[in-house]
């Protein structure tokens, strides 16, 4: 299986490495990006084969390629992608416009070629175990759905990420993907309406928001929040959370999908150990499985599509001070 990364941009990108190379029989053939100084970086850093020009990487013949752009920018990676037979999978959110996602399902679909979207937190343990146990009736009907999804500023490791033209948004469009995806996984059910309110109180000069609290309703009923904020130090010793409180009629569940760590105090200071299954990992295999065996992949670009477009309404209903329907978008 012949792979190839299109772009640095994103610092996503760096773990895929790890988890590409991890997977039997996966040939990492190198990564395009047109900055001189990520190519020489990560170059270096990952000992991988840097190319300066796109077709000179898909002339290899990819059989895949993982899209890891500026947010705004997937569009035209896609299609040259598509063009060249080269299943994509798609760093989320997919776009920053609704004319962009839509111009690369017909990129795809006009080449035959599949499409994922990169929502890694699918793959969590405790996720697929709260979904099952949703499915299965654990918590009888589900009337409510309370989410968090919390980071550091990523403009520190990436400067584009407080450009809006760049990246669409701030930390609404960063985080809100992820839990909007995991509510329509879970229940099986599309979002109907979102209110938001988006505001910029931990970057004050900076030129995105960088706290949103979305409430939302689904097609079923279901009432549901999304807490999502770059409120997180630098010195904050993980990443951010995933945290959900699903309540049901005869039950609640409480998930952190990162509690798995150990703290450890010592003369040479705090360092914290995070020892849970990495759900990127399995994001990977499912990917190049699909790939392999000629199926669709496990999140389709209408996953990608869905989340998206609940991100977009979020910043319409701040715009607005109304709720928004995502199917509008």
């Amino acid at each position: 299986m012949r792979v190839g990364i299109l772009s640095f941009a994103h610092l996503h990108a760096e773990g895929y490495v790890q988890n590409l190379r991890a997977i039997p029989d996966v040939e990492l053939l190198g990564f395009y990006d047109p900055d001189p100084e990520r190519r020489r970086r990560f170059s270096e850093a990952f000992n991988l084969r840097a190319f300066e020009e796109l077709e000179d990487l898909l002339a290899l013949g990819l059989d895949a390629a993982v899209v890891t752009s500026e947010n705004a920018r997937h569009r035209p990676l896609v299609e040259a992608a598509a063009r060249a037979g080269a299943a994509v999978l798609v760093e989320k959110p997919i776009a920053t416009t609704t004319e962009d996602a839509r111009a690369m399902r017909e990129a795809v679909h006009a080449a035959g070629v599949p499409f994922m979207t990169a929502f890694p937190m699918r793959f969590s343990p405790a996720v697929r175990t709260a979904r099952e146990m949703v499915g299965e009736g654990a918590l009888g009907p589900v009337r409510a759905i309370v989410g968090v999804n919390h980071s550091e500023n990523p403009k520190r490791h990436r400067a584009w990420f407080a450009d809006p033209e760049l990246a669409g948004g701030g930390a609404v469009m960063d985080h809100t993907v992820h839990l909007a995806d995991l509510y329509r996984w879970i229940l099986g059910e599309e979002v109907a309406e979102v209110y938001a309110e988006v505001q910029n109180p931990f970057d004050p000069e900076g030129a995105v928001d960088t706290a949103g609290l979305l409430l939302l309703r689904t097609e079923g009923g279901v009432r549901a929040s999304i807490d999502a904020s770059w409120s997180r130090p630098p010195n904050y010793p993980r990443w951010g959370h995933l945290w959900m409180e699903i309540v049901g009629e005869r039950g609640t569940l409480v998930l952190d999908a990162f509690a798995g760590h150990l703290h450890l105090w010592s003369p040479a200071g705090y360092r914290w150990y995070g020892f849970h299954p990495d759900p990127a990992q399995g994001m990977m295999e499912a990917f190049i499985e699909s790939v392999r065996e000629g199926r669709e992949p496990p999140v389709t670009w209408e996953d990608g599509f869905e989340a998206m477009r609940v991100a977009l309404a979020a910043y319409r209903s701040a715009a607005t001070g109304r709720p928004v329907a995502p199917r509008s978008l």
